[in-house]
C-alpha cells in the first residue's frame, strides 16, 4: 500500500511508528519467562562520559528473574533504578509473573562510571 500524500508506505496498523511500544512486553513474555525457568538474568549497558563535564550518559537494560534483573545492570547504576538523584533518570520496569525487564537511561554524575564502558553480564 502506497500513500501518495505522504510519499511513503502507509501502514495504518502501525501508526507511522516503529512499533516499539509493545516490544518490552514481548521480550519479557518470551525471553524473560524462559530465563526465569533457569533462574538466570542477562543485562547489557553502555556508558559514555560527556566531554568537558563530570557527567555520564548511561543506557542499560536487563531481563530475567525478578531478583537478578537489577543485579546484572552495571555496578555504577546501583541504586539509580527508579531514583531521582540525576539530571535525567528514565526508568522502566515490567514484571510478568516471575520475569522482569528493566530499562535505565541516566544522564548525570555517576561516581564509579568509567569514561567509556560496555557492560554485558549473565548471572
Amino acid at each position: 500500500m502506497h500513500d501518495k500524500r505522504r510519499g511513503r508506505d502507509y501502514r495504518p496498523w502501525r501508526g507511522g511508528t516503529w512499533g516499539c511500544g509493545c516490544t518490552s512486553v514481548v521480550v519479557v513474555l518470551t525471553v524473560g519467562l524462559i530465563l526465569s525457568l533457569f533462574n538466570v538474568a542477562i543485562g547489557a549497558g553502555a556508558s559514555v562520559r560527556i566531554p568537558l563535564a563530570a557527567s555520564n550518559l548511561t543506557i542499560a537494560g536487563s531481563v530475567g528473574t525478578k531478583e537478578k534483573a537489577p543485579q546484572v545492570l552495571p555496578g555504577y547504576t546501583r541504586g539509580r533504578l527508579g531514583g531521582n538523584q540525576n539530571f535525567i533518570n528514565h526508568t522502566s520496569t515490567l514484571t510478568i509473573g516471575p520475569a522482569e525487564g528493566t530499562v535505565l537511561v541516566v544522564l548525570g554524575k555517576q561516581d564509579a562510571a568509567p569514561i567509556i564502558d560496555l557492560h554485558i553480564e549473565a548471572r
